[in-house]
């Protein structure tokens, strides 16, 4: 497992959201946490604190709503789950072990995007990597070395 790669999963995925106008790709935000919320569900590694975890979820995604903090902390708080997952031996993906510990590298990189505010990196790196408009000759209010030397003639 490349661990590179996996963040760089995490930078596609925050690009791809940014195709996403704003309030709506806050919205959306919050319904794919909430359902990472409930990734685990069917694999019951926990038993009955997955359902608690899924609570916990729904509750920040609902937060999420409104706000990007929560959608943050609903992808921390899945990477500690990832985490717990990882070590019990019970992965996201029962077909690949590592699975859990790969969504535990990239969940982060995903909440940091989400705790700046969840920007529009693309817009971001237009303004960054566009040419800037030549700066005008600035007018400084005394008058030139020529125009002292037309006016004492």
């Amino acid at each position: 497992m490349n661990l590179i790669s996996l963040v760089i999963v995490g930078i596609i995925y925050c690009l791809l959201m940014s195709l996403i106008k704003e309030p709506r790709r806050r919205h959306f935000n919050a319904i794919m946490v909430g359902g990472a919320g409930a990734a685990y569900l069917s694999g019951c590694g926990f038993g009955p604190w997955e359902l608690a975890f899924v609570a916990l979820m729904a509750y920040v995604a609902y937060r999420g709503l409104e706000s990007w903090t929560f959608i943050g902390i609903g992808w921390l708080l899945h990477t500690a789950w990832d985490i717990a997952h990882h070590l019990k031996g019970n992965p996201i993906l029962p077909f690949h072990h590592d699975s859990s510990l790969a969504c535990a590298i990239c969940d982060p990189v995903i909440a940091l995007w989400c705790f700046r505010g969840g920007p529009d990196l693309i817009a971001l790196a237009r303004r960054r990597f566009r040419p800037g408009p030549t700066e005008p000759q600035k007018q400084t209010g005394s008058p030139s070395d020529a125009e002292v030397n037309r006016s004492l003639g």
